[in-house]
């Protein structure tokens, strides 16, 4: 499904705006997508509408991308509304990737006069309060780690569940850890987040034994990761760590509730709720472009709640009922 003006446009992301190849791949996908819907809407294919997926784009070219309207994308998020029913995140994340695709043919190759993207609105998404552990389960999933028998993944693995849950890393920034990253006596990791942007990580006490506890154990390779399978001879992936965290999810009866994601969100609610940290040093803990994206940390527990109803003054006015 390779076009050259697609083509272009990838190397221009991973060259000079340096997104990460999850974004890259997945702003690749939707608009290979959005244009084999063109072709079909345009009369230029003759698969069906459950076939757009297979329609090739090879012979796009700028004349035919000029052609493109807004009624035509319109058209498309109205596909993927009703024929694909996606949700409005993931409707929310194709508009973000044909945004990203108009804005080189306008701004940077001015292809296009105009950008059409600029006429249309995201579909409004639900505010979610993120899916995090309360303390007690933070527990019983630690102790359910400390009770495997075999000393290698028992300390590696509750290496991997300290660091998501003090650090709030995320999955992808965790799995590409190295023996690099670790400086100042290991109280200090460089970490790589989205869009390549570097940023630094204090560890606290409990983190740094746990990874001085591992690291007295991780087996000698050629490898830097820092998680490593028994024999060294390969790293732990986001999908071993994902099975990994729902083995131990399973025994502390939580399965299916959480993700590894969700260790970021406990992470940063703990850190909000009871380290007395401002919005501000969480989001550089967390990586955040955006304060807006920390603030979701800002919800209120029921605990609290129930705590600020106690505390009404009313309750204790000594009334003559």
């Amino acid at each position: 499904m390779r076009n050259l003006i697609v083509t272009d446009w990838i190397k221009y992301l991973e060259s000079i705006k340096e997104n990460s190849s999850n974004t890259i791949r997945s702003y690749e996908l939707d608009v290979i997508h959005f244009l084999q819907f063109q072709k079909h809407r345009y009369f230029l294919s003759d698969k069906s509408l459950d076939e757009v997926p297979n329609i090739d784009i090879a012979d796009i070219d700028e004349d035919f991308i000029k052609k493109i309207n807004v009624r035509d994308i319109i058209a498309y998020i109205n596909y993927t509304d009703k024929v694909l029913e996606n949700s409005a995140p993931t409707r929310s994340r194709k508009l973000s990737s044909l945004r990203s695709f108009y804005n080189y043919l306008h701004k940077i190759i001015a292809l296009v006069d105009d950008n059409p993207m600029s006429l249309i609105d995201g579909p409004k998404i639900p505010k979610r309060l993120p899916h995090y552990l309360e303390l007690e389960e933070v527990k019983n999933l630690l102790e359910a780690i400390l009770k495997n028998e075999d000393p290698y993944y028992r300390s590696r693995d509750y290496a991997i569940v300290m660091m998501f849950l003090n650090t709030g890393l995320r999955l992808s920034e965790l799995v590409n850890l190295t023996l690099g990253h670790i400086q100042r006596d290991d109280s200090l990791i460089k970490v790589i987040g989205k869009g390549n942007k570097e940023r630094s990580i204090y560890l606290n006490d409990s983190v740094k034994e746990a990874i001085d506890g591992y690291l007295s154990l991780r087996p000698e390779s050629e490898l830097e990761n820092i998680f490593l399978n028994k024999a060294g001879s390969d790293f732990l992936g986001q999908r071993g760590i994902q099975h990994m965290l729902n083995k131990y999810l399973k025994e502390c009866g939580l399965a299916h509730k959480y993700s590894p994601h969700s260790l970021r969100h406990t992470a940063a609610t703990l850190l909000y709720q009871y380290g007395n940290v401002d919005i501000r040093t969480l989001q550089v803990i967390l990586g955040h472009e955006s304060v807006s994206t920390t603030q979701i940390y800002t919800h209120v527990s029921d605990k609290q709640v129930k705590s600020a109803l106690k505390s009404n003054p009313i309750k204790d006015l000594d009334l003559d009922i």
